[in-house]
């Protein structure tokens, strides 16, 4: 096990992808009021790189960066803000025209002769199928059937509060994800209380329906950036990485701390610094333990995820964080392909066992 002390260190979850310097923000419905969900910030050099076409926009309640390096066609960055159009209206835990808020509120027709039974879209279907996986897996450190009690915390009100005790037990008493099952496109919920927030997932999900629209067009050198993911195709045209910078916690965005060479991964990071607010001299953050209703108290201040996929490094940060350091790590190692990084609270840097064989990382001592 390798680490490096720093006073300050974190991995945003946010790439500035090439030189363009973008606000991190959360995805509506989704990891805005999801504890799963989480938002940093970084920034990829461009260096030699001139030649692109980027598109940026305000989607998903995020600023969108696509950037092609291997094409011309505008068309294509089109159809990218097009998909995150389509997703939105899918995974949305807000929006009430969204499918997902009309599964939670039970405004779906169920299935002929059944009455918590419901077919859903296949898209919806494969997110939450995806969703239930890992929260088996994760023994539901992450859990996709929190919603009743991410409704209560408001990370994003202009004075938000703690939720009375009594209403986080009663909403804790409606999470979980028991009497739920996915079979095709049918959903079943044996509970009316059952409700999901998609928003620990949902960005990397829709980062990898995207880079599977680019390289179906044949695209090979990009790089995808959902306001809190950063998702690379290949590498840079010349071959060489692309160089993800990371920032320090609770400072500006341009102050970097370290970086990171990255080919045809996807990099997704969560912590105690993303959102948050203090009451009465304590912090809370977002990411929420379903067993207590409370933000969780552990020994890390951030974890970050280098992945083949977009919504597994979603998953496994809050997963990891969730865990804690020791359990996090003991679970990290056990999945193929996969790298991480876990900031501790005594602000050291600690690295899977094959992260620094694997990926090329750079730092410095911050003060």
């Amino acid at each position: 096990m390798k680490k490096i002390h720093y006073r300050f260190v974190s991995f945003f979850r946010t790439a500035i992808l090439t030189s363009a310097v973008l606000l991190a923000c959360s995805i509506s419905g989704c990891s805005s009021e999801n504890s799963s969900g989480s938002s940093s910030e970084a920034s990829v050099s461009e260096e030699a790189t001139k030649d692109y076409i980027r598109s940026t926009s305000f989607k998903l309640n995020t600023v969108v960066t696509i950037t092609i390096y291997d094409s011309e066609d505008e068309a294509l960055l089109a159809q990218c803000m097009e998909l995150c159009d389509k997703y939105e209206k899918i995974f949305s835990r807000t929006s009430s025209d969204s499918e997902l808020f009309q599964l939670n509120h039970r405004e779906l027709t169920p299935v002929e002769g059944q009455t918590d039974t419901y077919q859903v879209s296949e898209e919806l279907a494969d997110l939450l199928s995806i969703g239930l996986s890992w929260t088996q897996k994760s023994n539901e450190a992450f859990d996709i059937a929190i919603a009743p009690l991410t409704e209560l915390w408001d990370f994003t009100s202009e004075t938000p509060t703690v939720p009375a005790d009594s209403d986080i037990r009663n909403a804790l008493s409606k999470c979980g994800i028991q009497g739920v099952s996915i079979h095709d496109r049918n959903i079943t919920l044996e509970s009316d209380d059952t409700a999901f927030d998609l928003g620990g997932i949902a960005k990397g999900y829709i980062a990898d329906r995207i880079k599977d629209y680019l390289v179906s067009q044949g695209i090979q050198s990009a790089t995808i950036n959902l306001g809190g993911n950063v998702l690379c195709i290949g590498a840079k045209p010349d071959g060489t990485p692309f160089k993800i910078g990371v920032q320090k916690p609770f400072a500006d965005r341009n102050e970097t701390a370290a970086a990171m060479e990255i080919t045809d991964k996807s990099v997704v990071s969560s912590g105690i610094y993303e959102r948050f607010f203090e009451q009465d001299g304590v912090l809370y953050h977002h990411i929420l333990n379903s067993q207590t209703g409370y933000p969780y108290k552990n020994d890390l201040i951030a974890v970050t995820i280098v992945s083949d996929h977009s919504v597994d490094g979603d998953a496994l940060s809050t997963t990891c964080f969730a865990l804690g350091y020791e359990k996090g790590l003991e679970f990290i190692e056990t999945i193929p392909d996969t790298e991480a990084i876990f900031i501790t609270s005594d602000y050291e840097l600690h690295y899977t066992k094959d992260f620094q064989k694997n990926i090329t990382v750079s730092a410095s001592r911050l003060s």
